[in-house]
């Protein structure tokens, strides 16, 4: 048995060194444990893209709040698609829980007070999106860098943050909205912190000049 549970062990460690890991807890009791964004289909953006706008028996809950706080639907289903792929039970290595992955700070600042409803969570998350979108200017590269990494992150380096999990998270859920694979060969810059800031955390506007002179042959994309 205990060789067993240290091979569990080195399992687990090795899963967190290469990816988010995540327990799902069966309604029988058993609990699966498994990465998001390494490996698998959930890093495949072609496979991504085919989940734009997808229905599920939590659409009303999710027309709801997206109603109520203005927020585009679609938006909120590629967050849980790339969250938890929609399963209520999920739990992150890092204490996320939930159809959004709400961590217990984020769910006590949105008065939610069981993690694991769908009702309660969708409109947490909703809420924390909708603050998001204001405090970024609907910049959705910025906003979800925050939902990912967390508001001070991508103030601090006044855009997405060079975080991998984090530019790979914004990467895969734009997938999932916009129904294509995103981003795909493109460059991220943060901007300097104190600097002129363009929408989408950019330093300066010589950027797309830079990065063509950077890598010649490159073409600039901008921030959507």
């Amino acid at each position: 048995m205990r060789g067993i549970g240290a091979g569990v062990a080195v399992f687990f460690l090795a899963a967190v060194a290469g990816a988010d890991v995540r327990l799902a807890v069966k309604k029988d009791g058993t609990k699966v444990i498994y990465n998001v964004g390494s490996v698998g289909r959930g890093s495949d953006l072609s496979w991504l893209a085919k989940r734009h706008d997808r229905r599920t028996k939590y659409d009303p809950i999710i027309e709801r709040y997206a109603k109520k706080y203005r927020i585009d639907p679609v938006l909120v289903r590629a967050v849980i698609q790339v969250e938890s792929d929609f399963n209520p039970r999920c739990v992150s290595n890092k204490g996320a829980r939930g159809l959004m992955q709400l961590i217990p700070a984020t769910a006590r600042r949105y008065g939610v007070t069981t993690l694991h409803d769908p009702d309660q969570n969708i409109q947490g998350g909703i809420r924390y999106l909708a603050d998001l979108l204001a405090m970024f200017d609907d910049d959705l590269p910025r906003v979800l860098a925050a939902y990912n990494a967390g508001e001070g992150a991508v103030q601090k380096y006044g855009g997405i943050p060079p975080y991998a999990e984090t530019t790979e998270y914004v990467q895969r859920a734009l997938t999932v909205y916009y129904g294509r694979p995103h981003g795909q060969g493109a460059i991220t810059f943060a901007g300097r912190r104190g600097g002129t800031k363009l929408k989408g955390g950019f330093g300066s506007a010589i950027v797309p000049d830079f990065a063509a002179a950077l890598i010649p042959g490159m073409k600039y994309l901008g921030t959507r």
